[in-house]
Protein backbone atom coordinates (compact mmCIF):
# COMPACT_ATOMS: atom_id res chain seq x y z
CA UNK A 1 0.00 0.00 0.00
CA UNK A 2 1.90 2.70 -1.31
CA UNK A 3 -0.05 5.42 0.10
CA UNK A 4 -0.34 3.90 3.19
CA UNK A 5 -0.27 6.82 6.62
CA UNK A 6 0.78 5.25 9.43
CA UNK A 7 -1.96 6.26 12.64
CA UNK A 8 1.20 7.93 14.96
CA UNK A 9 2.23 10.56 11.55
CA UNK A 10 -2.02 11.09 10.79
CA UNK A 11 -1.93 15.43 11.39
CA UNK A 12 -4.49 17.55 11.54
CA UNK A 13 -5.51 18.83 8.01
CA UNK A 14 -4.20 15.74 5.93
CA UNK A 15 -6.08 13.41 3.95
CA UNK A 16 -4.68 9.79 4.99
CA UNK A 17 -5.40 6.30 3.95
CA UNK A 18 -4.65 4.09 6.99
CA UNK A 19 -4.64 0.45 7.36
CA UNK A 20 -4.90 -1.83 10.14
CA UNK A 21 -7.15 -3.53 12.63
CA UNK A 22 -10.46 -3.14 14.22
CA UNK A 23 -9.58 -2.76 17.75
CA UNK A 24 -12.91 -1.42 18.82
CA UNK A 25 -16.07 -0.67 18.03
CA UNK A 26 -18.82 1.68 20.26
CA UNK A 27 -21.91 2.29 18.56
CA UNK A 28 -23.60 5.75 20.63
CA UNK A 29 -26.77 5.82 18.29
CA UNK A 30 -26.18 8.88 15.88
CA UNK A 31 -22.75 8.78 15.85
CA UNK A 32 -20.28 5.43 16.02
CA UNK A 33 -16.86 5.53 16.44
CA UNK A 34 -14.44 2.81 15.31
CA UNK A 35 -10.58 2.59 16.86
CA UNK A 36 -8.01 1.42 14.36
CA UNK A 37 -4.76 -0.21 15.42
CA UNK A 38 -1.26 -0.63 13.64
CA UNK A 39 1.92 -1.15 14.13
CA UNK A 40 2.33 2.85 15.63
CA UNK A 41 -0.80 3.01 17.71
CA UNK A 42 -4.15 3.76 17.20
CA UNK A 43 -6.50 6.09 15.98
CA UNK A 44 -10.31 7.30 16.00
CA UNK A 45 -12.56 7.03 12.96
CA UNK A 46 -15.97 9.18 13.46
CA UNK A 47 -19.14 7.85 11.92
CA UNK A 48 -21.52 10.71 11.85
CA UNK A 49 -24.68 8.60 10.48
CA UNK A 50 -27.17 11.00 9.57
CA UNK A 51 -24.46 12.99 7.82
CA UNK A 52 -22.39 10.05 5.97
CA UNK A 53 -23.73 7.74 2.96
CA UNK A 54 -25.85 4.95 4.34
CA UNK A 55 -23.36 2.17 2.59
CA UNK A 56 -20.08 3.77 4.44
CA UNK A 57 -21.55 3.91 7.53
CA UNK A 58 -22.44 -0.06 7.16
CA UNK A 59 -19.46 -0.91 6.02
CA UNK A 60 -17.72 0.45 8.81
CA UNK A 61 -19.83 -0.35 11.58
CA UNK A 62 -20.67 -3.88 10.08
CA UNK A 63 -16.88 -5.08 10.72
CA UNK A 64 -16.20 -7.31 13.70
CA UNK A 65 -13.63 -7.03 15.76
CA UNK A 66 -9.52 -7.51 14.83
CA UNK A 67 -10.90 -7.42 10.87
CA UNK A 68 -8.31 -5.79 8.92
CA UNK A 69 -9.42 -2.43 7.23
CA UNK A 70 -8.53 0.30 5.12
CA UNK A 71 -9.80 3.73 5.82
CA UNK A 72 -9.23 6.78 3.51
CA UNK A 73 -10.18 10.45 4.94
CA UNK A 74 -9.76 13.77 7.04
CA UNK A 75 -7.91 14.32 9.69
CA UNK A 76 -9.71 16.15 12.41
CA UNK A 77 -8.56 17.97 15.75
CA UNK A 78 -10.25 16.19 18.49
CA UNK A 79 -8.82 16.52 21.92
CA UNK A 80 -11.58 13.76 23.68
CA UNK A 81 -10.26 11.44 21.01
CA UNK A 82 -7.52 8.97 22.63
CA UNK A 83 -4.63 11.19 20.69
CA UNK A 84 -6.13 13.89 19.94
CA UNK A 85 -7.36 13.53 16.62
CA UNK A 86 -9.42 11.21 14.41
CA UNK A 87 -10.34 10.49 10.80
CA UNK A 88 -14.03 11.39 9.25
CA UNK A 89 -13.95 8.86 7.09
CA UNK A 90 -14.65 9.18 2.93
CA UNK A 91 -14.17 5.30 1.97
CA UNK A 92 -14.00 2.56 4.28
CA UNK A 93 -12.50 -1.25 3.01
CA UNK A 94 -12.87 -4.04 4.43
CA UNK A 95 -9.51 -6.29 3.51
CA UNK A 96 -9.85 -9.29 5.66
CA UNK A 97 -12.42 -10.57 7.71
CA UNK A 98 -12.28 -11.85 11.32
CA UNK A 99 -14.75 -14.23 13.06
CA UNK A 100 -16.78 -13.01 15.38
CA UNK A 101 -15.81 -15.09 18.06
CA UNK A 102 -11.88 -14.85 19.12
CA UNK A 103 -10.31 -17.32 21.16
CA UNK A 104 -8.86 -14.81 23.49
CA UNK A 105 -9.38 -10.47 23.73
CA UNK A 106 -6.58 -8.58 22.19
CA UNK A 107 -7.57 -5.62 23.69
CA UNK A 108 -6.34 -7.25 26.86
CA UNK A 109 -9.48 -6.70 28.75
CA UNK A 110 -10.32 -10.27 29.05
CA UNK A 111 -7.05 -11.89 30.36
CA UNK A 112 -6.26 -15.20 29.12
CA UNK A 113 -3.77 -17.75 30.17
CA UNK A 114 -0.70 -18.87 29.00
CA UNK A 115 -1.53 -21.99 27.30
CA UNK A 116 -4.46 -20.38 25.61
CA UNK A 117 -2.11 -16.80 24.24
CA UNK A 118 0.93 -19.74 23.00
CA UNK A 119 -1.97 -21.28 21.00
CA UNK A 120 -2.83 -17.96 19.55
CA UNK A 121 0.57 -16.35 19.47
CA UNK A 122 -0.74 -14.37 16.38
CA UNK A 123 -3.59 -12.88 18.32
CA UNK A 124 -1.93 -12.57 21.62
CA UNK A 125 0.95 -10.74 19.83
CA UNK A 126 -1.35 -7.82 19.64
CA UNK A 127 -1.53 -7.22 22.37
CA UNK A 128 0.57 -3.96 23.45
CA UNK A 129 2.25 -5.55 26.43
CA UNK A 130 3.08 -8.39 24.33
CA UNK A 131 4.47 -6.74 21.15
CA UNK A 132 6.32 -4.36 23.43
CA UNK A 133 8.27 -7.94 24.74
CA UNK A 134 9.39 -8.76 21.42
CA UNK A 135 9.88 -5.11 20.28
CA UNK A 136 11.99 -4.70 23.17
CA UNK A 137 13.94 -8.43 22.28
CA UNK A 138 14.57 -7.42 18.34
CA UNK A 139 16.21 -4.09 19.95
CA UNK A 140 18.39 -5.97 22.44
CA UNK A 141 19.51 -8.36 19.83
CA UNK A 142 20.42 -5.26 17.71
CA UNK A 143 22.14 -3.87 20.55
CA UNK A 144 24.29 -7.24 21.84
CA UNK A 145 25.44 -7.29 17.87
CA UNK A 146 26.40 -3.93 17.77
CA UNK A 147 28.16 -4.39 21.01
CA UNK A 148 29.94 -7.41 19.71
CA UNK A 149 31.17 -5.38 16.18
CA UNK A 150 32.77 -2.80 19.27
CA UNK A 151 34.17 -5.49 20.57
CA UNK A 152 36.26 -6.26 17.26
CA UNK A 153 34.33 -9.62 16.53
CA UNK A 154 33.35 -11.55 13.47
CA UNK A 155 29.77 -12.84 13.61
CA UNK A 156 29.79 -16.64 12.29
CA UNK A 157 26.86 -19.57 12.28
CA UNK A 158 28.15 -22.71 13.04
CA UNK A 159 25.96 -26.06 12.18
CA UNK A 160 22.70 -27.11 14.31
CA UNK A 161 23.18 -30.68 13.13
CA UNK A 162 26.05 -32.70 14.51
CA UNK A 163 27.40 -36.33 15.02
CA UNK A 164 28.15 -35.64 18.78
CA UNK A 165 26.95 -33.52 21.11
CA UNK A 166 28.79 -30.91 23.07
CA UNK A 167 29.14 -32.12 26.32
CA UNK A 168 28.13 -35.86 25.58
CA UNK A 169 25.71 -37.36 28.54
CA UNK A 170 21.80 -37.64 26.90
CA UNK A 171 20.53 -34.33 26.96
CA UNK A 172 20.33 -34.51 23.13
CA UNK A 173 17.55 -34.75 20.42
CA UNK A 174 18.58 -37.83 18.06
CA UNK A 175 17.39 -36.97 14.16
CA UNK A 176 17.85 -39.24 10.84
CA UNK A 177 20.60 -38.05 8.99
CA UNK A 178 20.58 -39.76 5.39
CA UNK A 179 20.36 -42.65 7.34
CA UNK A 180 22.98 -42.06 10.12
CA UNK A 181 22.29 -40.94 13.75
CA UNK A 182 23.07 -37.61 13.79
CA UNK A 183 21.70 -34.55 16.82
CA UNK A 184 20.41 -31.31 17.26
CA UNK A 185 23.40 -29.56 18.49
CA UNK A 186 23.24 -28.51 22.51
CA UNK A 187 25.36 -25.45 21.75
CA UNK A 188 28.09 -24.33 19.15
CA UNK A 189 31.29 -23.98 21.85
CA UNK A 190 33.11 -26.72 20.11
CA UNK A 191 32.58 -25.22 16.69
CA UNK A 192 33.23 -21.54 18.18
CA UNK A 193 36.81 -22.68 19.65
CA UNK A 194 37.65 -24.29 16.60
CA UNK A 195 37.12 -20.61 14.66
CA UNK A 196 39.14 -18.15 17.24
CA UNK A 197 42.10 -20.80 16.02
CA UNK A 198 41.39 -19.55 12.43
CA UNK A 199 42.34 -15.84 10.97
CA UNK A 200 39.25 -14.62 12.78
CA UNK A 201 40.49 -14.70 16.43
CA UNK A 202 37.46 -13.08 18.10
CA UNK A 203 33.88 -14.50 17.25
CA UNK A 204 30.28 -14.38 17.95
CA UNK A 205 26.86 -16.09 17.53
CA UNK A 206 23.51 -15.30 18.26
CA UNK A 207 21.69 -19.04 17.08
CA UNK A 208 18.99 -21.41 18.76
CA UNK A 209 20.66 -24.49 20.63
CA UNK A 210 19.11 -27.51 21.40
CA UNK A 211 18.81 -29.51 24.92
CA UNK A 212 16.47 -32.79 25.45
CA UNK A 213 16.10 -32.17 29.33
CA UNK A 214 12.80 -33.02 31.24
CA UNK A 215 12.48 -30.03 32.64
CA UNK A 216 9.13 -28.31 33.21
CA UNK A 217 10.02 -25.11 34.97
CA UNK A 218 9.11 -21.48 34.12
CA UNK A 219 12.90 -21.24 33.10
CA UNK A 220 13.40 -23.70 30.96
CA UNK A 221 13.12 -24.29 27.31
CA UNK A 222 14.22 -27.17 24.88
CA UNK A 223 15.05 -24.70 22.25
CA UNK A 224 16.47 -21.94 23.48
CA UNK A 225 18.65 -18.79 21.98
CA UNK A 226 22.14 -18.79 22.89
CA UNK A 227 24.45 -15.69 22.44
CA UNK A 228 28.10 -16.61 22.14
CA UNK A 229 31.41 -15.18 22.67
CA UNK A 230 34.71 -16.52 21.92
CA UNK A 231 38.29 -14.62 21.66
CA UNK A 232 41.72 -15.83 21.17
CA UNK A 233 44.05 -14.48 23.39
CA UNK A 234 41.93 -13.98 26.11
CA UNK A 235 41.53 -14.80 29.31
CA UNK A 236 38.65 -15.41 31.99
CA UNK A 237 39.07 -11.84 33.14
CA UNK A 238 38.88 -11.08 30.12
CA UNK A 239 35.79 -12.55 28.85
CA UNK A 240 33.93 -11.49 31.97
CA UNK A 241 34.75 -8.09 30.83
CA UNK A 242 33.57 -8.98 27.52
CA UNK A 243 30.06 -10.65 28.85
CA UNK A 244 29.34 -7.49 31.31
CA UNK A 245 29.72 -4.85 28.48
CA UNK A 246 27.38 -6.79 25.96
CA UNK A 247 24.78 -7.16 29.06
CA UNK A 248 24.87 -3.63 29.83
CA UNK A 249 25.35 -2.59 26.13
CA UNK A 250 21.79 -4.28 25.84
CA UNK A 251 19.91 -2.48 28.95
CA UNK A 252 21.15 0.74 28.37
CA UNK A 253 19.93 0.64 24.34
CA UNK A 254 16.62 -0.47 25.93
CA UNK A 255 16.36 2.55 28.32
CA UNK A 256 17.40 4.75 25.04
CA UNK A 257 15.27 3.35 22.69
CA UNK A 258 11.95 1.44 23.94
CA UNK A 259 10.44 3.78 26.46
CA UNK A 260 7.34 3.27 24.77
CA UNK A 261 7.26 -0.26 25.21
CA UNK A 262 8.59 0.08 28.55
CA UNK A 263 5.23 2.05 29.65
CA UNK A 264 3.22 -0.41 28.16
CA UNK A 265 4.48 -3.08 30.26
CA UNK A 266 4.72 -0.75 33.49
CA UNK A 267 7.89 -2.50 34.42
CA UNK A 268 10.49 -1.28 37.15
CA UNK A 269 13.20 -0.75 35.00
CA UNK A 270 16.68 0.26 35.62
CA UNK A 271 20.25 -0.03 33.85
CA UNK A 272 22.58 -2.16 35.87
CA UNK A 273 25.30 0.31 37.30
CA UNK A 274 28.60 0.16 38.63
CA UNK A 275 31.04 -3.38 38.02
CA UNK A 276 29.49 -6.49 38.55
CA UNK A 277 30.82 -8.35 42.02
CA UNK A 278 33.21 -11.52 41.61
CA UNK A 279 32.90 -13.86 43.72
CA UNK A 280 34.19 -16.86 43.93
CA UNK A 281 32.87 -20.34 44.10
CA UNK A 282 34.12 -20.71 47.98
CA UNK A 283 32.55 -16.81 48.86
CA UNK A 284 29.42 -17.92 47.01
CA UNK A 285 29.05 -21.08 49.29
CA UNK A 286 29.55 -19.25 52.35
CA UNK A 287 26.98 -16.70 51.51
CA UNK A 288 24.42 -18.50 50.88
CA UNK A 289 24.89 -21.06 53.81
CA UNK A 290 25.21 -17.74 55.89
CA UNK A 291 21.56 -16.94 54.48
CA UNK A 292 20.25 -19.98 56.53
CA UNK A 293 17.47 -20.51 54.04
CA UNK A 294 18.81 -24.02 53.27
CA UNK A 295 17.94 -27.29 55.28
CA UNK A 296 21.43 -28.41 54.39
CA UNK A 297 24.67 -26.55 54.45
CA UNK A 298 26.24 -26.45 51.56
CA UNK A 299 29.94 -27.84 51.00
CA UNK A 300 32.85 -27.66 48.48
CA UNK A 301 32.30 -29.62 45.31
CA UNK A 302 28.46 -29.44 45.52
CA UNK A 303 26.79 -27.30 42.52
CA UNK A 304 24.49 -24.32 43.56
CA UNK A 305 20.48 -25.44 44.13
CA UNK A 306 17.80 -22.65 42.71
CA UNK A 307 17.15 -22.13 46.51
CA UNK A 308 20.82 -20.74 47.24
CA UNK A 309 21.01 -19.29 43.81
CA UNK A 310 17.82 -17.61 44.75
CA UNK A 311 19.37 -16.83 48.30
CA UNK A 312 22.64 -15.67 46.93
CA UNK A 313 20.88 -13.00 44.87
CA UNK A 314 18.85 -11.80 46.60
CA UNK A 315 21.78 -10.90 49.18
CA UNK A 316 23.87 -9.28 46.05
CA UNK A 317 21.16 -7.31 44.81
CA UNK A 318 22.77 -7.02 41.45
CA UNK A 319 24.67 -8.84 38.37
CA UNK A 320 27.28 -10.71 39.90
CA UNK A 321 29.90 -13.62 38.27
CA UNK A 322 30.94 -16.38 40.15
CA UNK A 323 34.20 -17.81 39.83
CA UNK A 324 36.72 -20.26 40.21
CA UNK A 325 34.62 -23.11 40.48
CA UNK A 326 35.96 -26.65 41.44
CA UNK A 327 37.28 -28.24 38.33
CA UNK A 328 35.28 -31.33 38.87
CA UNK A 329 31.95 -29.98 38.03
CA UNK A 330 32.73 -27.29 35.38
CA UNK A 331 33.06 -29.10 31.34
CA UNK A 332 36.30 -30.97 30.23
CA UNK A 333 37.22 -27.76 27.63
CA UNK A 334 37.25 -25.52 30.67
CA UNK A 335 41.13 -24.78 31.48
CA UNK A 336 42.26 -25.82 35.19
CA UNK A 337 44.37 -22.73 37.06
CA UNK A 338 48.13 -23.15 36.48
CA UNK A 339 48.44 -23.29 39.80
CA UNK A 340 45.77 -25.34 41.22
CA UNK A 341 44.85 -28.35 39.04
CA UNK A 342 41.43 -28.50 41.53
CA UNK A 343 40.16 -25.09 40.37
CA UNK A 344 38.68 -24.07 37.19
CA UNK A 345 38.43 -20.91 35.08
CA UNK A 346 35.01 -21.35 34.33
CA UNK A 347 32.36 -18.88 35.36
CA UNK A 348 28.51 -17.93 35.96
CA UNK A 349 27.32 -14.57 35.58
CA UNK A 350 24.30 -14.79 37.57
CA UNK A 351 21.07 -11.90 37.91
CA UNK A 352 19.65 -11.98 41.17
CA UNK A 353 16.68 -14.29 39.98
CA UNK A 354 19.02 -16.81 37.66
CA UNK A 355 21.93 -17.67 35.81
CA UNK A 356 22.32 -16.50 32.72
CA UNK A 357 25.77 -16.91 31.45
CA UNK A 358 28.27 -19.90 31.66
CA UNK A 359 31.95 -19.52 30.39
CA UNK A 360 35.74 -19.62 30.87
CA UNK A 361 39.43 -20.08 29.80
CA UNK A 362 39.39 -23.06 27.23
CA UNK A 363 42.17 -25.85 27.84
CA UNK A 364 44.13 -24.82 24.45
CA UNK A 365 46.80 -27.35 24.88
CA UNK A 366 46.51 -30.96 23.33
CA UNK A 367 47.18 -33.72 25.77
CA UNK A 368 45.54 -31.53 28.24
CA UNK A 369 42.38 -31.61 25.97
CA UNK A 370 42.20 -35.50 25.92
CA UNK A 371 42.79 -35.91 29.32
CA UNK A 372 39.58 -34.02 30.39
CA UNK A 373 37.61 -36.12 27.84
CA UNK A 374 38.96 -38.98 29.37
CA UNK A 375 38.62 -37.89 32.81
CA UNK A 376 34.87 -36.56 32.11
CA UNK A 377 34.28 -40.47 30.80
CA UNK A 378 34.00 -39.17 26.87
CA UNK A 379 35.79 -40.63 23.85
CA UNK A 380 38.45 -38.76 22.34
CA UNK A 381 37.91 -40.14 19.23
CA UNK A 382 34.11 -39.19 18.58
CA UNK A 383 35.06 -35.59 18.76
CA UNK A 384 38.59 -35.84 16.55
CA UNK A 385 37.17 -33.02 13.83
CA UNK A 386 37.42 -30.76 17.26
CA UNK A 387 40.40 -32.24 19.20
CA UNK A 388 43.05 -32.67 16.34
CA UNK A 389 42.91 -28.70 15.51
CA UNK A 390 44.63 -28.33 18.74
CA UNK A 391 47.26 -30.02 17.12
CA UNK A 392 47.96 -27.31 14.63
CA UNK A 393 48.76 -24.25 16.91
CA UNK A 394 45.50 -23.38 18.92
CA UNK A 395 45.77 -19.81 21.11
CA UNK A 396 44.88 -19.08 24.38
CA UNK A 397 40.84 -18.69 24.22
CA UNK A 398 38.13 -18.03 26.50
CA UNK A 399 34.44 -17.22 25.70
CA UNK A 400 30.82 -17.37 26.98
CA UNK A 401 27.75 -18.23 26.14
CA UNK A 402 24.10 -16.33 27.55
CA UNK A 403 20.89 -17.33 27.12
CA UNK A 404 18.88 -15.22 25.39
CA UNK A 405 15.20 -15.71 26.40
CA UNK A 406 16.98 -15.56 30.04
CA UNK A 407 18.41 -12.13 29.76
CA UNK A 408 15.07 -10.75 28.15
CA UNK A 409 13.15 -12.47 31.09
CA UNK A 410 15.07 -11.09 34.25
CA UNK A 411 15.44 -7.46 32.02
CA UNK A 412 11.23 -7.48 32.07
CA UNK A 413 10.34 -9.04 35.53
CA UNK A 414 8.64 -11.41 33.08
CA UNK A 415 7.18 -14.70 35.27
CA UNK A 416 7.92 -17.56 32.35
CA UNK A 417 10.36 -17.74 29.94
CA UNK A 418 7.96 -18.48 27.62
CA UNK A 419 7.06 -15.06 27.66
CA UNK A 420 10.12 -14.43 25.87
CA UNK A 421 9.73 -16.67 23.38
CA UNK A 422 7.25 -16.13 20.43
CA UNK A 423 6.68 -20.05 19.24
CA UNK A 424 8.27 -21.53 22.37
CA UNK A 425 8.98 -25.10 22.65
CA UNK A 426 9.01 -27.68 25.79
CA UNK A 427 8.03 -30.95 26.48
CA UNK A 428 4.09 -30.62 25.99
CA UNK A 429 4.60 -28.16 23.02
CA UNK A 430 5.61 -28.62 19.45
CA UNK A 431 3.23 -26.52 17.58
CA UNK A 432 2.46 -23.78 16.53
Amino acid sequence: MQNRTYTADAEPGDTVTVAGWVHEIRDLGGIAFIIVRDTTGKIQVKFEKDEMDDDLVETGLGVNRESVVQITGDVKEEPRAPTDVEIVPTDVEVIASAEPELPLDPSGKVDADLSTRLDNRTLDARKGDVEAVFKIRGEVLRAVREQFRELGCSEINTPKIVATGTEGGTELFPITYFGEEAFMNQSPQLFKQLMVGSGLERVFEIGPIFRAEEHNTPRHLNEATSIDFESAFYNHEEAMDACESVVKAAYEAVAENCQDELDALDVDFEVPDGDFPRLTYEEAIERINATGELDEMLVWGDDLPTEGEKALGEDVGTHYFITDWPSEIKPFYIKDHDDDEELSTGFDMMHPRMELVSGGQREHRYEKLVDGFEQQGLDPEAFDYYTKMFKYGMPPHAGWGLGGERLIMTMLGLDNIREAVLFPRDRQRLSP
